[in-house]
């Protein structure tokens, strides 16, 4: 089922970039991000509530807390410079840089995580880099 999932998250993660793109033209992009986030607050609460998952809150450890924050602030930066780019360049040349995120967290996760590079998942992670390579140069 996770594979369900982390298509529909690549499919409106490619939406993201169309819409926003026709979104932040003539506007600043911290200001279109702000926006953003704010219908992302408010669609994320709005799941939480209609499901009764706010129970979980008093669950939370401090580390919990901690890295969420954390991760939110990434997550935060993230979308600033994002917007920035696509307000900047062309939607097919800053996505494939955004994606990199994938070699990246593969070369973190085995880092900070500890988990096993497999030949696989480092030619996967190679051939990422790659392609991001060929796409965002002009021919």
């Amino acid at each position: 089922m996770w594979w369900i999932y982390a298509l529909l998250s690549a499919l409106f993660a490619s939406l993201t970039a169309i819409f926003a793109k026709v979104g932040i033209k003539g506007v600043n992009s911290d200001l279109a991000t702000a926006i953003r986030t704010i219908v992302i607050l408010l669609v994320a609460w709005g799941i939480v509530l209609a499901r009764k998952e706010t129970k979980g809150i008093a669950d939370l450890s401090k580390q919990n807390i901690l890295f969420l924050v954390i991760s939110g602030v990434a997550t935060g930066l993230s979308w600033i410079f994002y917007f920035k780019a696509l307000q900047l360049g062309k939607v097919s040349q800053v996505a494939p840089i955004d994606k990199l995120s994938v070699a990246l967290t593969i070369i973190l996760a085995v880092l900070f995580l500890g988990e096993a590079l497999t030949l696989k998942t480092a030619i996967g992670a190679i051939l990422i880099i790659a392609g991001t390579v060929v796409l965002i140069f002009p021919s």
